[in-house]
């Protein structure tokens, strides 16, 4: 059986220069790593990235979630940093957080249930 050691999600934008500085307040930090002069990588756990890549083709039609231990500090940190975002809390999902970046990718946050107390 193969087994996968780390997962990369990618979110296509049309203006790289413009979306990097925007996931950077996103992620309230610089890339960790930049393979192409389009292309930025943020390592968010020992086993996963998000990538931002100037693809004007492809723009726009990202989803991405992204569990959080801390939904109420990322919520009260992204309102700080001027990143609008809207509250989900219909259906049987967990409660999320989403943003979108200015191509309208769309980024989830929910919180962790592992980490959840109680």
């Amino acid at each position: 059986m193969v087994e996968f050691t780390h997962a990369f999600a990618g979110v296509a934008v049309s203006d790289y220069a413009a979306a990097y500085g925007w996931y950077v307040r996103l992620f309230d930090r610089a890339a960790d790593m930049f393979p192409h002069d389009d292309e930025a990588v943020w390592r968010l756990t020992t086993s996963s990235s998000v990538y931002v890549v100037g693809d004007v083709g492809r723009a726009g039609n990202g989803l991405l979630t992204l569990a959080s231990d801390d939904l109420d500090g990322l919520a009260n940190r992204l309102q700080a940093g001027g990143v609008v975002f809207t509250w989900d809390c219909g259906g049987n999902a967990p409660v999320r957080l989403i943003v979108s970046d200015d191509d309208g990718n769309r980024i989830a946050f929910f919180q962790d249930p592992a980490l959840q107390v109680g």
